[in-house]
């Protein structure tokens, strides 16, 4: 049993404002992960003649307090947040699957004592957590991705877990059990199929979340740090000077907040495509 492609696909993208949506947030990664080839000025390149300089011809977003490009740092860390919101949500949504599927296939005790497990760690301030790890172990791309994808599993456990409960005792996975099927070909085959809508929904949920976790924890000095950076610490910057040089504040906020509503409103029209009521199983 699965969901009918092309009848999602045709109620997901008869909404003009889907494609409306798309189109911007195919313009931002675009801009991210093209635009830096083509822009003349680098992203940490420094000019303390052309400091805090209003956008002109040359700089199109200005320039920071040490005279570097605005428009050059947003692209470049565009592709920092954009890298980390789809690392993290990758391991997320990894940890949270095979999680979810040995909870809810395997019943019982095991069940019960994994969910116990999520119990317990859900009330737990993992913020406070992951700031504490960067700051004790230091701060590197590399431990913020995992710290963050390791904190963001529960909610896709208890979802998949909820959804195997359902499946497995569907007629097509005991006839499966039946014609001897091991254990992991019925996942493969019959459970992790009938999972994508909630993995591909949830994901497009949960990386503007991961975004934003990301650039709460560099506005806060432990992310992402110099010379690189990310949409975070930008606005960190620009928080700092918004008074007398207010662009620095504006166009990485124009991004940051252009993005996260984008990938939210794409996911909600994503979930209510995927949704039974509106869509027809083959």
């Amino acid at each position: 049993m699965k969901y009918s492609f092309q009848h999602t696909s045709h109620h997901f993208f008869q909404n003009p404002w889907v494609l409306c949506n798309v189109t911007c947030l195919c313009g931002i990664v675009g801009l991210c992960l093209l635009g830096p080839y083509f822009y003349t000025h680098d992203y940490h390149s420094q000019n303390l003649l052309m400091s805090a300089q209003l956008p002109s011809l040359n700089h199109w977003f200005g320039t920071d307090i040490l005279g570097r490009d605005l428009l050059a740092r947003i692209l470049y860390g565009g592709r920092t947040s954009l890298f980390i919101g789809c690392a993290a949500s990758l391991i997320a949504i990894s940890i949270g699957l095979i999680y979810g599927i040995i909870s809810g296939y395997c019943g019982g005790n095991v069940d019960r004592l994994l969910m116990r497990i999520v119990d317990i760690l859900y009330p737990l301030p993992f913020t406070l957590l992951v700031i504490l790890l960067m700051a004790l172990l230091g701060r590197n791309i590399t431990l913020l991705i995992f710290s963050i994808g390791c904190i963001k599993w529960l909610t896709m456990a208890r979802m998949v877990r909820t959804q195997i409960l359902s499946l497995k005792v569907h007629p097509f996975v005991q006839c499966a059990r039946c014609m001897g099927q091991s254990t992991l070909g019925i996942w493969r085959k019959h459970l992790l199929p009938n999972l994508m809508s909630t993995v591909i929904v949830y994901g497009t949920l949960l990386m503007p979340n991961i975004i934003l976790e990301e650039a709460f924890i560099s506005f806060l000095g432990l992310g992402i740090q110099p010379p690189l950076s990310s949409w975070g610490i930008l606005i960190f910057d620009g928080a700092r000077h918004m008074e007398e040089h207010p662009w620095l504040l504006i166009f990485p906020c124009l991004f940051f907040s252009s993005t996260l509503f984008t990938l939210n409103f794409l996911g909600d029209a994503l979930r209510d495509a995927m949704d039974p009521v509106h869509c027809r199983y083959k």
